[in-house]
């Protein structure tokens, strides 16, 4: 099950780094203009218009692998079971604890204490 995953990763990310290559090798809608111009690619290696049909068919058929890649890196990391994936509470000891009972504080007086300041007010210490 280690090596499918390790291979999906792999190929996952090989093929997220080429579709990041092609869509940079694309040319966007406004390089249309300077095509007319001269500067178009009609000498190139796939033709006048094919570079655009090859570079947009290979990004579609990448990103479905992609997809697809994504949707089995999940699966897999969703049923892959080791050893050490009991829980957090494996270590846990089976057994009833006994109750607590709250402490009393003694240091917290019961009802509020006010002060006098040199106006006659009380102080700001919540009762």
């Amino acid at each position: 099950m280690d090596i499918f995953l390790n291979f999906a990763l792999v190929v996952h990310v090989i093929v997220a780094a080429v579709i990041i290559g092609l869509v940079l090798l694309q040319h966007g809608k406004g390089a249309d203009m300077g095509a007319a111009f001269g500067s178009g690619s009609s000498g190139s290696l796939f033709g006048a218009s094919g570079s655009a049909n090859f570079l947009s068919r290979m990004t579609g058929t990448l990103a479905t692998v992609f997809f697809i890649t994504s949707i089995g890196l999940t699966w897999l990391a969703s049923h892959h079971k080791t050893a050490d994936s009991v829980g957090v509470m494996k270590d846990a000891v089976q057994g009833t604890a006994a109750p607590v009972a709250p402490a009393a504080d003694k240091d917290v007086p019961t009802s509020g204490t006010t002060s006098s300041s040199s106006s006659g007010k009380s102080s700001d210490v919540p009762k």
